[in-house]
C-alpha cells in the first residue's frame, strides 16, 4: 500500500488542454478561450491497472484534441483532472469527496473498476454529479441513482456471448471457468457459468486468482485434472499473458476462449507465442471497415504511432460524447444529467451512433467482433481456419 502523504501526491490531477487539430466528430473552428469546461476522471495511474489509465488518457487527448480544435464548449476549452485512485475503492471515495466539492467539476468519468465506482455512486448521486463508468460492465452500476450512467456492456450482455462463443462455435461440451477473484470476475463467472450450462455444456471446474497473483500453475494443475475440453477466462490481458505462458508447462493445450477486457495488442507483447489461438470477443477491433472506426484508427496512429486499443477506443468515445452534451445541453450538472437521457445519435466509435436507454441509462446496440490471435495478431475468426494451440 504506498504512504498517504505520497498517494495524494500520485493523486494530483493533470490538468490537460488539447491544442492540436485532426477533428473528425466536430467542424474546425476558432480556438476556444476563458475558463476551461472540466471533467473529472477517477482511474488507475500507478498501481496493477496503471496500464489502463495510460490507455484512457490516449483516448481522451485525442478527443480534447478534436474538441478544442472546433472551437471547444461553446468557445470554452474542454479539459479534465485525472486523479489517480489504483482503482481502489477507498481512494476513488475520497477522490469522488473532492470532486462534487469543486464546482469547476461539471461530469465525472470511472472509476476502471465496478467496485471502485459502486463504492463512490452514492457520493455524485446525493451530489447530482453525473457519474459516467465506460468501463463498469457490472449489472447493478446505473442502478445506484439518475446520476450514474454507461457506455458498456454489462456483463449480462456479455457473458452469454462468451458462452455462445465457446459452446456453439467452437462446440466445446465441457469447460473449466478461470476468474479474476473480484466483484466483477465473481459477477461474470456467475453469469458466464449459468449460460455455458443454457448452451448445454458442463461446467467442470471454477477456479479464482487474486488480482496480484503471479503463479497460477497450482491452479492450472488443478483445472487440468478436471478434464476439460476448453478454458474459459475472465481476465485482464496482463493476468491472460501471465496464465497463457503457463498453460503449456501444466499441459493443459486446451482451446482458450476469453472476455472482451483482454482485447488489446499489449496482450500479445506481454503473452508472445503463448497467446496464439486465444479467443475472444471485442466490441472495438482496429480493421473494422466501418469507416469511424478507421477515422479514428488513423488518426490515433498518427498521434500516437501505434494502434489503440478497446479502452482507448471507449475512452475517445466517452469524451466525444460529452462534448456534445455540453454544446447542446450546457454545462450544468443537473442539465447534463437531462441531455444524457434527451440526446440521440452521438458519433461513436463503439457503436456507430449511440443513444440511451432512459431505463437503464446505458447505451444499446455495440458492434461485437469475435476474434482469434493467430501468427501474433488478432484476426476475425474464421470457421473455416481454426487455429490450433
Amino acid at each position: 500500500m504506498i504512504h498517504a502523504t505520497r498517494r495524494r501526491a500520485l493523486a494530483l490531477g493533470s490538468l490537460l488542454l488539447a491544442t492540436a487539430a485532426a477533428p473528425a466528430a466536430f467542424a474546425q473552428t476558432a480556438k476556444p478561450t476563458g475558463e476551461p469546461v472540466l471533467i473529472g476522471v477517477s482511474g488507475p495511474l500507478t498501481g496493477p491497472n496503471a496500464q489502463y489509465g495510460a490507455q484512457w488518457k490516449k483516448g481522451f487527448d485525442l478527443a480534447l484534441d478534436e474538441i478544442n480544435a472546433s472551437g471547444g464548449i461553446n468557445g470554452r476549452p474542454l479539459a479534465y483532472q485525472f486523479e489517480d485512485s489504483q482503482s481502489d475503492p477507498r481512494q476513488a471515495v475520497a477522490i469522488a469527496q473532492k470532486f462534487v466539492a469543486d464546482p469547476k467539476i461539471v461530469f465525472e468519468i470511472g472509476d476502471f473498476s465496478s467496485p471502485a465506482s459502486m463504492a463512490s455512486s452514492p457520493i455524485y448521486q446525493r451530489a447530482g454529479l453525473v457519474q459516467f463508468g465506460f468501463t463498469n460492465s457490472h449489472p447493478d452500476f446505473t442502478k445506484g441513482g439518475d446520476f450514474m450512467w454507461s457506455n458498456s456492456l454489462t456483463q449480462a450482455e456479455e457473458q452469454p456471448q462468451v458462452a455462445q462463443y465457446a459452446v456453439k462455435e467452437l462446440g466445446l461440451k465441457r469447460v473449466a471457468v478461470l476468474h479474476l477473484n473480484t466483484d466483477w470476475g465473481r459477477t461474470s463467472k456467475d453469469i458466464l457459468v449459468k449460460a455455458v450450462r443454457d448452451f448445454g455444456a458442463e461446467v467442470v471446474a471454477t477456479e479464482g486468482y487474486l488480482p496480484e497473483e503471479k503463479d497460477f500453475r497450482s491452479t492450472l494443475v488443478r483445472v487440468r485434472d478436471a478434464n476439460p475440453d476448453g478454458l474459459l477466462l475472465i481476465s485482464y490481458y496482463a493476468d491472460a499473458a501471465l496464465i497463457a505462458r503457463q498453460l503449456k508447462a501444466t499441459g493443459l493445450n486446451k482451446p482458450v476462449v476469453a472476455v472482451g477486457s483482454i482485447y488489446s495488442p499489449k496482450l500479445i507483447e506481454l503473452g508472445g507465442d503463448a497467446v496464439n489461438g486465444i479467443y475472444t470477443n471485442s466490441q472495438f477491433f482496429p480493421e473494422d471497415p466501418r469507416p469511424e472506426v478507421q477515422t479514428f484508427v488513423k488518426s490515433y496512429i498518427a498521434k500516437y504511432g501505434a494502434e489503440p486499443d478497446a479502452f482507448a477506443a471507449r475512452a475517445y468515445d466517452t469524451v466525444i460524447l460529452a462534448g456534445h452534451v455540453f454544446r447542446q445541453y450546457g454545462t450544468e450538472r443537473r442539465a447534463i444529467r437531462d441531455g444524457l437521457a434527451e440526446i440521440k445519435d452521438v458519433p461513436s466509435v463503439i457503436f456507430g451512433k449511440a443513444t440511451f436507454d432512459k431505463e437503464t441509462r446505458r447505451v444499446v446496440g455495440a458492434q461485437n467482433a469475435r476474434l482469434v490471435i493467430k501468427d501474433g495478431k488478432f484476426v476475425v475468426w474464421d470457421r473455416s481456419a481454426i487455429p490450433t494451440r
